[in-house]
């Protein structure tokens, strides 16, 4: 592999006598400095040489700064990946993880919120069933009223479980997987 000293003595060979520009002086003392970082120069070096560079006037003294500069060795083969080790066996019982519910509140507060509906209107077709109250031969009205307890203990049920869940999901610091990014 050319080293940086290679490629100014290839560029100075036919502009030796020109002039260097700020920005050339520049490129030299950019590879210097990752020679420096690559241990090819010592600090010394790399001190003595960057003000031979910005003392530098043509490209032939530019050259000359970098021509004796160690190529860099070869770039190695990229590695294989590497992969984690298996996690140490956790001994007693294990059971899967079970992800957790997005928004459980919501879930639950649209499943109790069917329920009451369906109280409400339990409760409204017994009053059109019978207007005067449930009597002994009207069942249909107290048929209705009892379908709209049960909803509401469902409903009530089904709310007292969610509330549970959000409050174990946030005890228990469990993280929820990524969702979909949200557009801003």
């Amino acid at each position: 592999m050319a080293g940086p000293g290679d490629q100014m003595a290839a560029g100075a060979a036919g502009r030796g006598p020109m002039r260097a520009s700020h920005a050339d002086r520049e490129q030299v003392i950019e590879a210097l400095k990752d020679a420096f970082v690559h241990g090819r120069l010592n600090r010394d070096q790399l001190d003595a040489r960057a003000g031979q560079a910005l003392a530098a006037r043509t490209y032939a003294e530019l050259a000359a700064v970098t021509a004796d500069i160690p190529p860099a060795p070869a770039a190695p083969a990229p590695a294989a990946p590497v992969r984690p080790a298996p996690a140490p066996a956790v001994p007693g019982p294990t059971r899967p993880l079970v992800p957790a519910r997005r928004r459980p509140l919501a879930s639950v507060a649209a499943g109790s919120g069917s329920c009451l509906v369906l109280a409400a209107a339990a409760v409204w077709a017994s009053f059109i069933l019978d207007p005067g109250g449930p009597g002994a031969d009207r069942t249909w009205a107290g048929l209705m009223l009892m379908l709209g307890l049960y909803a509401v203990l469902v409903g009530v049920c089904i709310l007292g479980s969610g509330v549970a869940t959000s409050v174990q999901q946030r005890g228990s610091g469990r993280q929820l997987p990524a969702g979909p990014p949200r557009n801003s």
